[in-house]
């Protein structure tokens, strides 16, 4: 493993934990979307759970790379070095590495981060992570909202995108080290979370339409004609 993964999943970490940190506090009495299922209004909290494991996996990632800095044989006793990176004879050694899945996991982390925070921007203190209906609501439509009615969405689901690349896959520790070690169980974890996070934002942009519709009337209606795609121009 070298320095740069290294630096790159702290990094990685510090982008996410930025875009998921809500820029302002939710007003309860004016949230909406409150009748849907629990599992479909729970995206704060399992952003704070992303947090805790993008910079669970990041610590070890960066304990990883110190022990390999170690001369042979390892002076750490062996149960620091089991706790860093448990190992059997029967299984391969662990290879946690650079990988193009890697650099396309954090690129993608990096954009949803920017797209994220400049939507935090241009909304000021209409964005809440919960919906709600703020006193001065206004229909924005500038910016990264020029191009799709929810980009916010976007950046959420290139977080999910980049961290599952980045983690989930050959070469993280995660899948070397961690409790995605057996085969096939990183992908159950992918399709899981890439399901519910899908569900989750198809059904808050749906709410959010009907919302706008209601308040803005014939403005939203040209702004859902001029700008036909929740998430991505062209797919969705």
């Amino acid at each position: 493993m070298s320095i740069v993964r290294a630096a790159l999943v702290i990094v990685q970490a510090l982008c996410n934990g930025l875009a998921c940190t809500p820029p302002n506090p939710t007003p309860k009495e004016r949230r909406y979307h409150t009748e849907e299922m629990y599992i479909l209004q729970i995206a704060p909290l399992i952003f704070k759970c992303h947090q805790i494991i993008t910079w669970t996996c990041a610590n070890f990632e960066v304990l990883y790379y110190l022990r390999t800095l170690l001369p042979a044989p390892s002076p750490l006793p062996n149960f620091a070095t089991n706790f860093i990176c448990p190992s059997s004879p029967s299984s391969p050694p662990p290879n946690v590495h650079i990988t193009p899945f890697f650099i396309i996991g954090v690129l993608a982390v990096v954009l949803g981060c920017y797209i994220r925070l400049d939507c935090f921007r241009t909304l000021g203190e209409m964005f809440t992570f919960d919906l709600t209906v703020h006193p001065q609501h206004k229909l924005v439509t500038h910016r990264f909202y020029a191009y799709v009615r929810h980009p916010a969405y976007t950046g959420s689901l290139l977080l999910v995108f980049g961290l599952a690349f980045s983690h989930l896959t050959r070469g993280s520790w995660m899948t070397e080290c961690g409790p995605l070690r057996p085969t096939g169980s990183a992908v159950v974890v992918w399709a899981v979370w890439w399901l519910w996070t899908l569900c989750v934002g198809i059904s808050r942009a749906d709410a959010e339409d009907k919302q706008m519709k209601k308040l803005f009337q014939k403005e939203w209606e040209q702004y859902a004609r001029e700008v036909q795609w929740w998430f991505f121009p062209g797919l969705l």
